[in-house]
């Protein structure tokens, strides 16, 4: 077991004002009964959510609801956020030690937690790639949401992470035509990886059954509105963060009955909520991430210790740049 001087090597992010963050030395506990110690491997920057973090457009309203698991600090700043870290476990129950682990855990070096707050990472899944439980986490919570069925035709607008999670997973329902619609011709390539189609917004295919939005601009949220077809659902997945967005709600909104709906991960889908916990939907989320295909979501990794100087070029919102991975 450890002892009381293993937070000396451990280091953490904090977001410290707009658009600067740094490193902070961690004081990590040792590991009581139950709990584990873990030393990071790979990580992963939300590039929607982390954004709004760096610039301090959180607004007050969500403070309280956008505190992470384990975040350290207070909105706006200082604060150490972010919740997709996968480790080595070295101390803690025997059925643990030597395991990897993910965690909803700020960026951090070495972490203390309750055995209980760790997923196991199965052997079929590569650390790096199991960065990716969160966003397939969000992209799962998204698909019970729409409930969509075989047979039909989807539109994804906005080919981030999370879209193209999205999009994978619907592709895999028989006989669907999923399409990936994103202002980047070079998301093409990836949409091809995943087994779907892809279309720039003006060529994208209309009178779609389901729409997903992961833009998390206007712009792309009027684009998902006219793809969609009459009585269908458009699923809103972005999160704006502080401001005001202008939706097109006149025109034919109303006469093609459309229905406008959100979904956010924070809690399960209705629809599954009687046989999903958290704890078991991020399990399966994990199962999902075997699929070599994937691994084309990913970046190269930044070593953690340039992040602060990184960061803002990681998540400019004109960066070509789909996970941004940390390498501990």
């Amino acid at each position: 077991m450890a002892n009381s001087r293993l937070g000396e090597d451990a280091e953490g992010l904090w977001y410290v004002a707009p658009g600067r963050a740094e490193m902070r030395r961690e004081t990590v506990p040792a590991p009581g009964p139950g709990d584990v110690l873990v030393r990071a491997l790979h990580g992963a920057v939300s590039r929607g959510t982390e954004r709004l973090v760096l610039s301090g457009r959180v607004p007050p309203s969500e403070y309280g609801r956008m505190r992470g698991p384990n975040m350290g600090g207070d909105f706006p700043f200082p604060v150490k956020y972010g919740y997709a870290t996968v480790g080595r476990v070295e101390a803690g129950p025997k059925d643990f030690v030597g395991r990897t682990v993910f965690a909803l855990h700020p960026h951090q070096s070495r972490f203390v937690l309750p055995a209980s707050a760790v997923t196991p990472v199965p052997d079929g899944v590569p650390p790096r790639r199991a960065v990716l439980a969160p966003n397939m986490e969000t992209a799962l919570n998204a698909t019970w949401d729409a409930a969509p069925g075989p047979s039909g035709r989807i539109a994804v607008v906005g080919a981030g992470v999370v879209g193209a999670l999205v999009a994978w997973l619907c592709g895999r329902m028989p006989k669907t035509q999923v399409t990936l619609v994103d202002l980047l011709p070079s998301r093409a390539a990836l949409a091809k990886h995943l087994g779907v189609g892809f279309a720039l917004p003006a060529e994208a295919p209309r009178d779609c059954d389901f729409v997903f939005h992961t833009s998390a601009s206007a712009a792309g949220l009027a684009t998902a509105l006219g793809l969609a077809g009459d009585e269908s659902s458009i699923v809103e997945l972005s999160w704006y963060g502080a401001g005001d967005v202008p939706v097109p709600l006149g025109g034919a909104f109303h006469s093609r009955r459309l229905r406008l709906i959100s979904s956010q991960v924070g809690k399960v889908a209705p629809s599954r909520r009687a046989e999903f916990t958290h704890a078991r939907r991020l399990a399966t989320a994990i199962e999902l991430l075997a699929e070599p295909a994937l691994d084309a979501l990913l970046n190269d990794g930044t070593p953690f210790r340039d992040l602060p100087q990184q960061l803002p070029r990681l998540l400019a919102p004109e960066a070509d740049v789909l996970c941004p991975m940390i390498d501990y």
